[in-house]
């Protein structure tokens, strides 16, 4: 059994999805959980249901996200991890789309990351500990994924995520950028792939709980894929990972 979790994390985009998932995983392992998003319904049935706390608005607004944080704190403590999972896409072909509505994807996913991790990282700093989990994707890497904006948005947070880890190694506050996988969700109903590519929603949520307990510190800066990573057998190796610099998006000649 997995071990039991404490502290507070707050995870956006949490209120359907694996948002909703994670959000419920975390709970489950014990820690105190605010819950995100733009529909109060769906945030607040999801906090209801773990006993957590909901917060209403868009993670590309720097005012809501900074509100969100201060609530969390407030009310439930100090913000030890942070799930940035929240994500948008288009699947408009470029020639026929339109500017704003292709601009607005980079504004949630990756504005959105970086206005979370910057509102949660002058805490992390202070305390000298504190965990973020970016959600990222294949599509950031993968050739055919489809939706250019949606893969070019990812690429950016899986390299913002590194590099955020460069910047801030030996700080005692770690950064991760992991794939949840093909998982079921609103964003990718329609699509017609193969049933054997889809990925178990449990995964996620299984590999973000490892994450948070700090076990895999190490890997910190790494890609890591919830279906494709053995997470425990990369916390054996990770000397090796680190040395070689594998699970690392990089041009190879």
């Amino acid at each position: 059994m997995a071990e039991p979790l404490h502290g507070v994390a707050l995870v956006t985009g949490g209120g359907r999805g694996i948002g909703a998932s994670l959000a419920r995983e975390l709970a489950a392992a014990g820690m105190r959980v605010a819950v995100t998003g733009r529909t109060a319904t769906a945030v607040e049935k999801v906090a209801a249901e773990i006993g957590g706390l909901a917060l209403v608005g868009d993670v590309s607004r720097q005012e809501d996200v900074e509100r969100w944080v201060a609530e969390t704190e407030q009310r439930l403590g100090p913000v030890d991890l942070l799930v940035a999972n929240a994500g948008i896409t288009s699947r408009t072909p470029t020639a026929a789309s339109d500017s704003a509505e292709w601009w607005h994807v980079f504004e949630v996913n990756v504005l959105g990351v970086y206005l979370c991790c910057r509102a949660v990282l002058g805490g992390m700093l202070a305390r000298a500990s504190g965990r973020i989990v970016n959600v990222s994707s294949g599509a950031s890497y993968l050739r055919g994924s489809g939706w250019p904006v949606y893969g070019a948005s990812k690429a950016a947070v899986s390299r913002f995520s590194e590099l955020l880890q460069d910047e801030i190694a030996g700080s005692g506050v770690h950064v991760f950028h992991i794939s949840p996988g093909m998982v079921r969700t609103d964003m990718t109903s329609g699509l017609d792939v193969d049933e054997s590519m889809w990925t178990p929603p449990e995964r996620a949520p299984r590999l973000v709980r490892v994450l948070a307990s700090g076990r895999a510190d190490a890997l910190a800066g790494r890609y890591l894929h919830a279906e494709h990573d053995d997470v425990e057998e990369l916390i054996l190796r990770a000397d090796k990972v680190v040395a070689e610099d594998l699970n690392a998006i990089r041009l190879r000649r």
